[in-house]
């Protein structure tokens, strides 16, 4: 099933490109990683609109076609672009999957507009404990382009795949620009702002070899808000996720969508 792709325009000019996998269910959004694009999400919205769902995953602002100022964001502004996309769905409360960056926006959306969401669903999530100083230092390699090839696959292995994972799949695909700019807009948005997503039902799915955000969040987040929150831990994954463990993710998001 090949997606399609459409467009939600949104105020000062921001036109956010979405791409649509049709089934006749709830709508199922999907949020890439920082600084990458919603392609990543072509096995998992395939496995949704095979499930029932209509999933639409979404090129945030200076990904693709996505277009937009990337000055001056907060993870406010880029929750703004999701609200439009799902107001131009038409199809009520949604179902809203972030992956790494995108669980921030995901759960500032469902803090900021919580009529919109219906659940929460969190691909490696973090934001509470950080990083170590090294694995920082690898991100940062993993998009310096002017790097030996071998170099910066290294990087990319070590800091977002488990060491029995292939890294080769996250080796392209990368958009700079959106990176720094979604950087910077978390670095302007208070945590307390996004962190508890609102009052929706929440589900982490976290490797268990995560060094970005290590699995400690995961956990953080289920003792503050208890019953709210179903954590499933995978193991042999890194904070790349969706490449290493595709089926596990897909089977424990769509047994959580059934359940609401």
């Amino acid at each position: 099933m090949e997606p399609r792709i459409q467009y939600a325009k949104t105020k000062d000019g921001v036109s956010i490109a979405y791409w649509t996998f049709e089934a006749s269910g709830d709508c199922v959004v999907l949020l890439p990683p920082g600084g990458r694009s919603a392609r990543d999400y072509d096995a998992l919205g395939q496995a949704l609109a095979h499930a029932g769902f209509r999933a639409a995953a979404v090129d945030p602002r200076g990904v693709g076609e996505s277009t937009g100022q990337l000055e001056g964001l907060t993870l406010h502004d880029l929750a703004a672009d999701i609200a439009g996309v799902i107001e131009a769905l038409d199809c009520g409360q949604v179902h809203v999957v972030g992956h790494a960056f995108g669980n921030r926006v995901a759960r500032c959306l469902a803090a900021d507009r919580p009529e919109l969401v219906r659940t929460v669903a969190l691909l490696a999530a973090g934001g509470l404990v950080q990083p170590e100083p090294d694995v920082l230092a690898a991100m940062a390699r993993c998009l310096r382009f002017d790097l030996p090839e071998e170099e910066r696959l290294a990087a990319i292995r070590f800091a977002l795949f488990a060491p029995s994972s292939d890294p080769t799949a996250w080796r392209e695909g990368w958009w700079p620009g959106a990176a720094a700019a979604q950087a910077t807009a978390t670095r302007a948005t208070p945590l307390e702002d996004w962190w508890e997503a609102g009052e929706a039902p929440l589900l982490v799915v976290q490797g268990l070899q995560d060094r970005v955000a290590p699995p400690e969040n995961g956990y953080a987040l289920r003792d503050k808000l208890g019953e709210r929150v179903r954590v499933v831990d995978l193991p042999d994954a890194g904070h790349a996720l969706l490449p290493e463990q595709p089926e596990a993710i897909a089977e424990a998001i769509i047994a959580f969508l059934r359940q609401h």
